[in-house]
């Protein structure tokens, strides 16, 4: 496979004689996690340079921290303390408009599961990067399918992932990564989920991306093998760098150039009509279980609905009562504040209800009593309550 003429942003390609270029620059960096009081160092006081056009190979046992590496050099993480920066960009001092900016432009991600979208074709799943980058639709097709056809997947542009072998979805995701012109490749254990001939494979596109195409390759693995096809070897434990073999003679130093500080365009949104073609989609993908899904919201809101509906229901019936009753209807009743009414308590007498009917604003007292006593018929008995009311009631009138 021939990559020299691949046009990826009109890229030059390094030459021999031309000064390395410093891309990506850690200073004593650290990233630490918070687990309740206890906290975690994944990495810690970690420098690092990388030059353009490198192939580097970040190895380590796992819990080393060099995924936590991965994760801040691709800028999908940002460092506790320390300067990480990107193309003479401080990371740190970048908004998330500006970070995802960069991440589109300079980076490509291989992941050790590919991570494709399995409803989608393999036109669609390089494409899909590029969507974001408001480039027209159909640039967009014609150059995932230039790239597919360099990967070694002429033929299979419109197959889905499931109908492709471990290889071939790690070239889709190769091409997925290049489809916006990375200056970077980030690949994280891109063999781990592969057979050996396959592995060979994807290591060798690897190493022809950046021989031919001057393309910066970050490797991230445990395997000694594996790392061996990288011109240069990091080797973290416990969240710092160990060794850094191969790494630019400080001879060389003095002709090391910075990059251009590279311009940070911010998108706007993608368009309505392309967000609603991609969930429509996505939903037409699994079918039955969106069927489901929805039959489960319809379900819940019905239920939420009806509970809402019976318990306003019920509380305007009590309050239709309260309202039959009278809003101006006061009770009084013997026993204390926390005394529990009865009627055996009489110390309410005639002579208070005369003292209530005499003050202004009151219109009627009905004067009552109430108490538990026993009936007798014959020889049954039977325990009621009885209840007394005056002959009339009091007014002014």
């Amino acid at each position: 496979m021939d990559f020299k003429h691949l046009n990826i942003e009109n890229r030059d390609k390094i030459a021999d004689n031309q000064p390395t270029r410093l891309l990506l620059e850690l200073d004593a960096v650290s990233r630490h996690f918070h687990s309740g009081t206890n906290e975690v160092r994944a990495m810690n006081n970690v420098s690092l340079s990388v030059q353009r056009g490198e192939f580097l190979a970040i190895m380590g046992q796992s819990g080393s921290g060099k995924s936590t590496l991965m994760n801040i050099l691709g800028c999908l993480d940002t460092p506790t303390s320390g300067t990480y920066r990107v193309a003479d960009h401080d990371v740190c001092k970048l908004t998330m408009n500006e970070l995802s900016s960069l991440r589109l432009k300079m980076f490509g991600f291989v992941f050790q599961r590919y991570q494709l979208l399995n409803n989608q074709t393999a036109i669609e799943n390089v494409a899909m990067p590029s969507v974001y980058n408001h480039m027209p639709k159909a640039q967009r097709q014609a150059r995932a399918i230039k790239l597919l056809q360099k990967l070694g997947l002429a033929g299979r542009e419109h197959h889905k992932p499931a109908e492709l072998s471990g290889g071939q979805q790690q070239r889709v995701s190769i091409a997925r990564a290049l489809i916006n012109g990375a200056e970077v490749i980030l690949a994280d254990k891109p063999t781990g989920a592969l057979d050996s001939t396959s592995g060979q494979q994807v290591l060798a596109l690897l190493k022809q991306l950046n021989r031919d195409n001057g393309t910066t390759v970050v490797l991230i693995t445990h395997d000694p093998e594996v790392a061996s096809h990288a011109d240069r070897i990091v080797q973290m434990k416990d969240g710092e760098i160990i060794s850094d073999c191969g790494h630019i003679a400080e001879d060389d130093v003095e002709n090391t150039v910075t990059l251009g500080l590279l311009k940070l365009e911010t998108f706007p949104r993608i368009g309505i009509f392309t967000s609603l073609y991609l969930a429509v989609t996505s939903l037409q993908a699994n079918l039955f279980r969106t069927l489901l899904t929805l039959l489960g919201i319809i379900i819940g809101v019905a239920a939420v609905v009806s509970m809402m509906a019976i318990g306003d229901g019920g509380k305007q019936q009590v309050l239709d009562r309260i309202s039959a009753m009278g809003t101006n209807l006061l009770q009084i009743s013997t026993g204390g504040r926390n005394i529990r009414s009865s009627g055996d308590i009489a110390t309410l007498t005639m002579a208070d209800a005369d003292t209530l009917n005499s003050v202004p604003g009151v219109d009627l007292v009905a004067p009552d009593r109430e108490s538990r006593s026993t009936f007798r018929q014959g020889a049954y008995d039977y325990s009621g309550r009885i209840r007394g009311c005056y002959s009339c009631l009091f007014s002014d009138a």
